[in-house]
Order: C-alpha cells, then structure tokens, then sequence
C-alpha cells in the first residue's frame, strides 16, 4: 500500500464524523511527497477545503516565535539564559516561598518557568480573555504567583507569551514586526500573521461532537484529558487583542511546513548547530507530562526519548506538538520527514486519535 493511499484511507475515515476539513502535507528530504485538502473549510456554507486555506494556529504559534528568538540569538540580541527582566525588569512574578526568583529565557521557552495556563479571567491565555496590549497583558501576568520555583518542574503556560514580550522590546515595534523581520518574512511565510490575510480563505471551526458543530464565541470546549477550553474565534479579528506569543497567529499548512523545513534539515535561517541545539533536550531530567510518556521538551516542542513508551514508530529525537483549535506537527530529522496536520476541528485534530493515524500512515 502506498503511502498516498494509506493517508487517504486515514483522511476519508475521519472526515465528517471526526474531521471537518483538513490539510495534510508531507515532506521527505525537502520535497513535497503528500499534499491533500479535504472535507470542509465551512461545511455550512458548503465551502470546500483548499490547500491555501487559512486555520487558526493556537498553539503551532509557538514554535514560530521561538524560531525569531532563535533567529534574534544568532544576532546577538539575546541569550537563552538572559533573565527576562533583561528586557522586562518590571515581569517579576513571586515564587510560592514568596520570593522573586530570575526566570531565564530558556526556562520560557521550555514551559519550565512556573508560568502556566491557570491565570485568571483579566488575563489573555491567547485563544481567549480581555482585548488589550500585549504590554499591559504581560504586566498583569506577572502579578500571577508562580506555580513552582523556574526550573524545578515542567508545566504547559504562557511562557511564549512573555517571549513575545521580549522579542517585541528587542526590536522596538510590534511582536508581529519582530517576526515578520525574522522568520515569516525570509521564510515566505506570507499568510502568517497576528491577523487575518484574506478573510475568504479562513476556516470555520468546529468543537468535537457527533457531528461536530461550529464554535460560538467564548465556547468552552471539554478537553481530551479534562478540563475546559475557551474559545474566542473572533480574536483573529481584533487588532485590540494582545499579539499572543503562544496561540495568536493565523496562516496556512504550506507556511507551517516551511517553518518545519528549517528543522528537518532543508533550512535556510538558522545555522545548523542552532537547529540542533533546539531539537536536543532541554530540561534534562526534570519531570513532563505523565500523559505524554516517553518526551522531553525542546526549544521547539515535544522531543522523543523513548519510542517504546510513547508507542511511536518515529527514530529518537523526533519533535512535535499541537495547537487546540486542531492542528499538529512533527518533524523527524532522522530521516528528514516533516508532517503538518491542519484541520478546524478542536480537539480532534491536536490530540485526538487522528493524530497518531495520519503519523503512523506516513511511517506504514
């Protein structure tokens, strides 16, 4: 069976039970070896999907804003163990011994800085929250306590969002301006932004059921591991809503990849022992996610130690990670293999099983 034919197989089995439209595209030594649009982008409207289509990226925002911190390291504008009040001496979160501990750009970038998603209500978390500066939003995180002392633990949060912060006083603009100088811009990456390019182009999303049905604004979303997401579709719209370093930017599948190719060996911006340095391990031993067995974390995403555990059939060193409005990524470097999942339906698509069967049919 072709590989063609086993991602076909994987795509029409999901498609409107599971999937409302997607984009899949695979890349293998820098070439395109899989591309397909399909299902929806507006199944009300009866809008097909197209390969230029425009998603939401969440959470696939976060491996292009690391890549300009990258990016603005190589130039010598930052180092990964600057303490962020380098560039923002008023972001002095406590610690819970009520201590005011330095938290490095790498404890940001790693998820392991204390900052987490559990903030409250006057805060952006970036799929949903108040419309206002980015500035403002990030001083009014750093009045949330810390979780854990930086560097102890492991915990998924906004700390690409304080990146974002960062980067944007580096370059004296506009986080977008930063990105747009740094990756989107050399990269080509001309549908990504913090807004919306061509509004006829951007999908409609869609919350899990049977079937799954279109998301109102502020709709809470019930997890795959519990708890509750909200989303604000809208946000995409405001040009008031904070430039959210970890799940603010919109663009297409084709941009994604060429962001992957950067990391699979075909890139163009960084240097290689860059790349390598970010797909390494960078929080040693420290505890992750027990619901993710067998990773450690990157500078990127999620980084493969342990394929037994983690019941994959990708060499060690493979990344990937996800963005909850439905999307996923993984780039195998080993064997040059880039796999971008883009589809508008959440949670399905980040880390539902459709996930693991577009993965393990690109490697059948």
């Amino acid at each position: 069976m072709t590989l063609e034919h086993r991602l076909n197989t994987v795509i029409d089995a999901a498609l409107g039970s599971r999937i409302i439209g997607c984009v899949v595209r695979v890349n293998q030594n820098g070439q395109t070896v899989f591309c397909r649009a399909a299902g929806y982008a507006d199944r009300e409207k009866g809008m097909a999907m197209a390969v230029d289509s425009i998603f939401r990226l969440a959470s696939v925002t976060k491996p292009i804003v690391s890549t300009a911190a990258l990016r603005m390291m190589e130039l010598g504008r930052l180092q990964l163990d600057d303490p962020v009040t380098r560039f923002l001496p008023w972001f002095t979160p406590m610690a819970p011994d009520g201590s005011v501990p330095a938290i490095s750009l790498r404890h940001l970038l790693t998820h392991t800085s204390g900052i987490t998603y559990d903030v409250p209500a006057t805060v952006a978390g970036g799929l949903s929250g108040p419309n206002i500066a980015l500035e403002e939003n990030l001083r009014r995180l750093a009045q949330v306590p810390l979780a854990f002392m930086p560097g102890s633990r492991w915990a998924y949060g906004m700390g690409i969002d304080v990146i974002g912060g960062v980067l944007a006083a580096i370059h004296g603009s506009t986080l977008e301006d930063a990105v747009a100088t740094h990756v989107t811009g050399p990269l080509g990456m001309k549908d990504t932004h913090f807004h919306v390019t061509d509004r006829a182009r951007l999908t409609v999303p869609y919350a899990d059921g049977t079937p799954p049905m279109p998301m109102g604004e502020n709709e809470p979303v019930p997890g795959r591991s519990g708890g509750v997401t909200v989303f604000s579709p809208d946000r995409i719209h405001d040009p008031n809503a904070p430039q959210s370093g970890g799940a603010g930017m919109a663009g297409t599948a084709g941009d994604v990849m060429k962001l992957l190719e950067e990391f699979s060996g075909a890139g163009k911006l960084l240097r290689p022992e860059t790349v390598a340095m970010a797909l390494s391990n960078q929080i040693g031993a420290v505890p992750r996610d027990p619901a993710d067995p067998g990773k450690r974390f990157s500078l990127i995403g999620a980084r493969l130690e342990d394929p037994h555990l983690a019941t994959s059939p990708c060499p060690v060193g493979t990344a990937d990670w996800g963005g909850a409005y439905g999307h996923n990524w993984l780039i195998d470097p080993t064997n040059r293999i880039s796999i971008v999942t883009c589809t508008n339906t959440a949670f399905e698509g980040c880390n539902g099983p459709f996930r693991e069967e577009v993965r393990d049919a690109v490697y059948g």
